[in-house]
């Protein structure tokens, strides 16, 4: 197709302006290919202002570009992942079992929890859920005397210690009493936080060397059926 002079006129004094093609060919309603833009477009000597805003133009697509290409692959990976869990969530339905209850419970522990044969059993996590779950689980296991369980909250200097508590206070079911004072990380001061939703470690005491040593007799027994499967 041929393109009369004044389309064409018109064309490069919105590309000097520092228009992109698509701005082109929207501002003249017109579907001209890049190729022949390109061509009308290759002798002309831009201004420093054009250029900029052109080079701008290019930097704020290619970013753009970018963010959807990160947001398409986050949203196929929680697609998938909702799928899994679908698919698996029926498994929650075995933990009214007390020997799988005891067997996560166990392991839990063995992960994230002190084997230091002491006075008490800790355990701490970050994870508000991993918390939530362990302490479901130990107080379905065993018959707790709930005055023993000790809290302490660790915390970045830049998080707000008082709503944290709050929140820690909620997930536990521990009374404030039994809340050690929160300690912050020195690390952590004068550099704020990457993570919003990171909010700081929660450790658990339970004071009974007797729970501490059956929790360690399970994650051994498991350990060594494990060892002999394999």
């Amino acid at each position: 197709m041929r393109w009369d002079n004044e389309i064409r006129e018109k064309a490069v004094a919105l590309r000097k302006r520092g228009f992109m093609y698509q701005e082109i060919r929207n501002e003249l309603g017109l579907e001209i290919p890049k190729t022949t833009m390109y061509l009308w477009f290759k002798e002309i000597v831009l201004s420093k202002q054009a250029q900029k805003v052109i080079d701008a133009k290019l930097s704020a697509s290619l970013a753009n570009a970018r963010q959807k290409s990160i947001d398409s692959k986050l949203n196929t990976r929680q697609r998938k992942q909702e799928e899994r869990i679908k698919i698996n969530e029926s498994l929650t339905d075995e933990l009214d079992s007390l020997a799988v209850q005891k067997i996560t419970l166990a392991t839990l522990y063995l992960g994230e929890g002190s084997k230091n044969e002491r006075g008490s059993l800790v355990f701490a996590n970050s994870n508000p859920g991993i918390i939530a779950l362990f302490l479901r689980l130990l107080r379905s296991c065993f018959e707790l005397d709930e005055s023993k369980f000790r809290c302490t909250l660790q915390l970045r200097a830049d998080q707000d210690a008082e709503k944290l508590s709050e929140m820690w206070k909620e997930i536990t079911s521990i009374p404030s009493s039994q809340f050690y004072k929160t300690r912050i990380d020195p690390r952590s001061i004068g550099k704020p936080s990457q993570k919003p939703e990171y909010k700081g470690v929660c450790r658990i005491d339970y004071i009974s060397h007797d729970l501490l040593c059956e929790l360690l007799a399970i994650g051994t027994i498991l350990t060594r059926a494990r060892s002999s499967a394999g």
